[in-house]
């Protein structure tokens, strides 16, 4: 029999990172324990990734990884000899489908179900969201535990305790390894959504720190949201989601200087974007709307992205679409990141007089009067009315609450340029 073998010239971590979930889900559906069970498949991948450079790829990558897994399951357990005879009985039980290797047109068993259901298990509503990113990382992204520590720049020993009490919480709450009810799916659906959304963002923006961006944590978005597109091609708002993250990512290489400064939308060099990703983008999100039943938050953003990137320079973009676009996005999901956006559109359709109306309704909202956001935009509104002397206090303002360093130095130069260009009245 031939042996279901990798894709010629797929590299080692990208495969070991595919097969991770698949190798989780035949675990999970055949012993139920989540913490044992991915403790094990991690041990698995480490075993693969020192072995297999130097012994080559086995013609049945997922097979093996499902054999060791397993065997560390089983010697984990066996280790506590109060549950000695179950976990015995457990590995007779191991199907002998699940030890030998599969045929080359095999599919691993639950490839299809079993990646959307960890996702959902990993996006428990009992965890925090930085702890749901975390564990998705880890337990479908195939993620190891350093990788991920790195991500959130944190020590790889504080990272383990953090998934390790992540996995006990889940296991007390009762969660099993199985999809959400109808009732509950759509709620746990958005929670999914939401964490990808805030991994790329992270990635796209880092909150904190020396640098602008993080490519590892976009690039793992971009293939978590392929995979959940894969498994549920209708959904739009899934689609939306993909969409949008294509539609930003493929401004990466124009929003920063070889200095590593941050370079605004309207400044970047439009060459320098990916007009790939842009097609992608521009396709999906095209399809999406044009069938969706349910218009979403995502789908939106992901419109309001096709018309930046569909303009070929800033001044050729299509300001009232934006707006009528942003009007939209409040009905659907009001929030003041919305408002703000709104702000911009309507600063760039009907004069920045309007636009600083709708940005001081924002400045009584407690989560955004200290927000280098909203005081951004204001000083870039009150540069475009003229008031310079406004303007300047604005961005120092900004620049103050920037907790990116790259967003506080572009800010921080934005009030220097105004400040040597003559004297503010």
């Amino acid at each position: 029999m031939t042996s279901a073998g990798p894709p010629p010239g797929e590299p080692l971590g990208d495969l070991l990172r595919r097969l991770a979930p698949q190798v989780l889900g035949a675990l999970m559906r055949r012993y139920g324990r989540f913490d044992a069970c991915e403790d094990a498949v991690q041990e698995a991948l480490l075993a693969a990734a020192a072995q297999w450079p130097a012994e080559g790829v086995p013609g049945n990558p997922y097979g093996w990884l499902v054999t060791v897994a397993t065997r560390r399951f089983t010697d984990g357990v066996r280790s506590d000899a109060a549950r000695r005879r179950r976990e015995d009985a457990d590995l007779l039980a191991t199907p002998p489908s699940l030890l030998v290797a599969a045929a080359a047109d095999h599919r691993a068993p639950g490839e299809h179900d079993d990646g959307l259901t960890l996702l959902f298990l990993c996006c428990h509503p009992s965890l925090s969201p930085a702890t749901q990113i975390a564990l998705t990382l880890r337990a479908v992204g195939g993620l190891g535990t350093a990788e991920i520590a790195r991500a959130f720049l944190v020590p790889e020993a504080t990272m383990a305790q953090r998934i390790s009490r992540a996995k006990q919480t889940i296991r007390k709450a009762g969660a099993r390894f199985e999809p959400p009810s109808p009732e509950e799916r759509p709620e746990r659906l958005r929670a999914v959504l939401h964490v990808l959304y805030l991994m790329f963002n992270e990635g796209y923006t880092v909150s904190a720190g020396f640098e602008l961006q993080r490519h590892d944590l976009t690039a793992d978005a971009l293939r978590l949201t392929r995979l959940l597109h894969r498994l549920l091609p209708e959904d739009g708002e899934v689609a939306g989601l993909l969409a949008l993250m294509l539609l930003t990512e493929a401004r990466r290489d124009a929003r920063t200087r070889p200095d590593g400064s941050l370079v605004p939308l309207p400044e970047q060099d439009r060459d320098r974007w990916d007009r790939a990703l842009i097609a992608e983008g521009v396709a999906l999100v095209t399809a999406t709307l044009a069938r969706t039943r349910a218009l979403g938050p995502y789908q939106i953003q992901a419109a309001i992205a096709a018309v930046h990137d569909e303009a070929e320079r800033a001044e050729d973009t299509d300001w009232p679409q934006v707006l009528a676009l942003y009007e939209l996005l409040e009905r659907v999901e009001a929030g003041p990141m919305v408002t703000l956006g709104r702000a911009v559109a309507v600063a760039m359709v009907h004069g920045p007089a309007r636009g600083l109306d709708v940005v001081a309704g924002l400045a009584a909202d407690d989560r955004m009067a200290r927000h280098h956001r909203l005081h951004s935009v204001r000083a870039h509104l009150l540069e475009m009315a003229g008031r310079r002397g406004e303007s300047l206090e604005a961005y120092r303002t900004a620049a103050r609450y920037a907790t990116s360093v790259p967003e506080k130095r572009h800010l921080d130069a934005r009030a220097g340029r105004l400040a040597a260009a003559a004297p503010v009245g």
